[in-house]
């Protein structure tokens, strides 16, 4: 019998993708994987369930070994117990999955810091539109990752950054894409941009720059952008009020809040049944603060909140005790009913040397949390949460 490692309450069937090798001891269904050897590493993990209840899955690949800067893609037609590859793109980078009015999309960009893009598929992922049909700028430089698309307002709504310079990281303008649901999102002429607003480092002293936005709308009824901050604190995030057309970022409006884990990517969905808005964080337990907060990505950590900036520590749902060469980062994840399944980009033992850190990971792995509203950590990591104060966790 296979063993189970590090599942909680998480339904974890390990079963190999399509023509590949079973990693048995890797928590969750292996979507896909790369040995280090190969020079390459998975990011970009996105999920989204179809209209006819299918999966699908798509990471990029980043790194020195060949075919760096594609996006693959993955289906599943018996809820994530089984996964396989179904399409291949090129020039597509840091891309999120979403539906919309029926078809598929990948928003993302062209390459690592290069220009806005978008494509669509009419068959559930198995073909897509060119490259050359959804250009969204013709700039370089853009920024983000598979933070979620929104819909909501009417519109289609996208955090984004522009890195300027591109010659290093953290120049990041955060902005805001959108259009309207019944538009041809393919047209750039679609689509407005809020004006771009920098991180002002010496005034904001919790961090030094700001990404991966999280459009939402808040209990008011109001289009907010929180984002990751960079920083040592591992608690801070950073929000601003968006215009209702999609045309304004109201630089006024810029408030810091406290959410575990907040100086590493997470995705915010809305729960309408119980009204909380719920994500997922690398937050740094307390027995691994002495490492690098920004770098200790071991752990997952489901939150709530009510209000979007008072937040509750729901449990803890992945985590290994090696914090240099293990990690589950940049979930993306989707409701299914009275479950969440998530989509993470993982680095794990895989038998061919392990990953190459805990950030270039080697594996795209699928999770299931079961009955999510009512999830509590398992007994055997409840004493990873002892010494956690400046957050309410539930017990």
């Amino acid at each position: 019998m296979k063993r189970l490692l590090h599942i909680g309450l998480i339904c974890l069937l390990t079963m190999p993708f399509a023509g590949a090798q079973s990693f048995p001891n890797v928590p969750g269904v292996v979507i896909d994987h790369l040995p280090k050897s190969s020079g390459n590493y998975l990011g970009s993990p996105s999920i989204v369930i179809l209209p006819d209840g299918k999966y699908v899955a798509s990471h990029d690949i980043f790194g020195k070994g060949p075919t760096p800067q594609h996006t693959h893609v993955f289906g599943s037609s018996d809820r994530g117990k089984s996964w396989q590859k179904i399409a291949e793109l090129d020039s597509l980078w840091w891309a999120t999955l979403f539906v919309n009015k029926g078809d598929l999309y990948l928003f993302g960009t062209t390459k690592e810091y290069g220009r806005m893009s978008i494509r669509r598929s009419t068959d559930g992922g198995r073909n897509w539109s060119s490259v050359d049909e959804g250009y969204l700028s013709t700039e370089q430089g853009f920024h983000c990752a598979s933070v979620p698309v929104q819909v909501f307002k009417g519109r289609v709504w996208k955090g984004m950054e522009r890195n300027v310079p591109v010659t290093s990281w953290g120049n990041f303008q955060s902005f805001v894409a959108s259009a309207p649901v019944d538009a041809d999102l393919l047209d750039p002429k679609s689509w407005s941009f809020t004006q771009r607003l920098t991180y002002h480092k010496a005034e904001w002293k919790p961090g030094n720059a700001w990404l991966e936005g999280n459009i939402v709308m808040n209990p008011k009824g109001e289009t907010w952008n929180i984002l990751r901050v960079n920083n040592l604190e591992d608690d801070q995030a950073v929000m601003y009020r968006v215009s209702d057309d999609g045309r304004t970022a109201d630089s006024t409006t810029v408030k810091f809040i406290k959410l575990p884990g907040a100086c590493k990517k997470f995705n915010i969905r809305f729960d309408p049944k119980t009204e909380l808005y719920y994500t997922f964080t690398n937050y740094a337990l307390p027995k691994h603060r002495v490492y690098k907060r920004e770098r200790a990505r071991n752990s997952q950590v489901m939150l709530s909140s009510p209000d979007l900036e008072n937040w509750t520590i729901r449990g803890i749902v992945l985590y290994n005790p090696d914090v240099e060469k293990h990690g589950f980062q940049y979930v993306d994840w989707q409701f299914d009913g009275k479950d969440i399944v998530i989509a993470s980009r993982t680095a794990f033992e895989d038998g061919m040397g392990g990953a190459d850190n805990q950030h270039n990971s080697n594996f795209l792995t699928f999770h299931r949390v079961k009955n999510f509203r009512k999830y509590r950590t398992p007994d055997e990591w409840k004493s990873l949460l002892e010494g956690v104060s400046d957050f309410v966790v539930l017990k």
